[in-house]
């Protein structure tokens, strides 16, 4: 079992995330993960631009593999673009990189001018970038004109020896979607690979300010946010505040002063089946305490 620490752009500025980044290695994290947004889920938080960051992160570490968690192939950025820039990264920091690529939000795409699909429309983008992404990561020259995207011999010029994973990412990770999963892998003859399970967790001196603190992220809860079009970081969280309570959220994320509190919750997202568990930090109070405690009494006891 290995855990990666989730690096929260919408929360942090990215200077302050490059100390988490460091200190997370120093914890004994296995791997930094960081949120791919344009807009924050909230109206005062942060944005900074993910790609950047990686670059900054993979050399201020040592040997951690990093990569985004997630990003998103449509209007914002072209499955060509995704392609280059993590070739280029791998190529700098051969063997420490990963791509996280989901169906992505409104939230991040309508800024851009983009119109944004239905459910259906948002998975069809996703397989179609996918396949573009592996095609020209194996060096093809790639005459492309699809549903959602367009290429004309494009090629990419500098590629590593070996492309660096895609985890593609889910909305709900249940049980019976993993077995459906599983199952298809046996079908297809295929091996699973890795299975990153992902949550969110929040360390203060109390209960009260490790909740208080991390309020702002009940605007990332409701599903809808990430099939309908709401694009507005005010009005997401003004929806998500009003229609979810604060026990659903001590239920969605890790909220608690006890690490042994930390260590329970995060077993049983083991328990699921994940061969990674990412857990993203959004302890708003202080967040490089919080990572301390997790390399002093959380992370020892879950490898013990």
């Amino acid at each position: 079992m290995q855990y990666y620490l989730g690096l929260a752009h919408e929360q942090f500025r990215p200077d302050d995330l490059l100390e988490q980044a460091i200190a997370g290695e120093r914890a004994g994290f296995d791997g930094l993960e960081c949120s791919d947004h344009f807009q924050p889920w909230w109206d005062s938080g942060e944005s900074g631009h993910a790609w950047i960051w990686l670059g900054a992160a993979a050399q201020a570490t040592e040997q951690v593999p990093v990569g985004p968690a997630v990003t998103a192939a449509l209007q914002r950025y072209h499955p060509a673009l995704i392609a280059q820039g993590f070739a280029t990264l791998e190529v700098m920091y051969p063997g420490r990189v990963f791509v996280g690529i989901g169906s992505g939000e409104s939230l991040n795409e309508s800024p851009v001018g983009a119109h944004w699909p239905d459910g259906d429309g948002q998975l069809a983008a996703l397989e179609e970038a996918l396949q573009l992404i592996r095609r020209l990561w194996a060096g093809e020259v790639v005459d492309h004109d699809g549903r959602f995207f367009r290429t004309k011999q494009a090629r990419l010029w500098t590629r590593p020896e070996t492309p660096p994973p895609l985890y593609v990412s889910a909305f709900e990770s249940t049980p019976e979607l993993l077995d459906a999963y599983r199952g298809a892998c046996d079908d297809a003859d295929r091996d699973p690979g890795e299975i990153v399970l992902q949550a969110q967790f929040s360390w203060a001196r109390s209960d009260e300010e490790a909740l208080e603190s991390c309020r702002v992220w009940k605007g990332a809860v409701p599903p809808e946010y990430y099939v309908d079009d709401w694009h507005d970081p005010r009005a997401l969280y003004e929806h998500a505040e009003q229609k979810v309570s604060d026990e659903e959220f001590k239920q969605k994320a890790i909220i608690s002063t006890d690490p042994n509190h930390h260590v329970e919750r995060i077993r049983e997202i083991e328990k699921l089946g994940a061969t990674i568990v990412a857990l993203m930090n959004i302890s708003g109070a202080d967040p490089l305490a919080a990572i301390g405690v997790y390399g002093e009494d959380v992370l020892p006891k879950l490898s013990g």
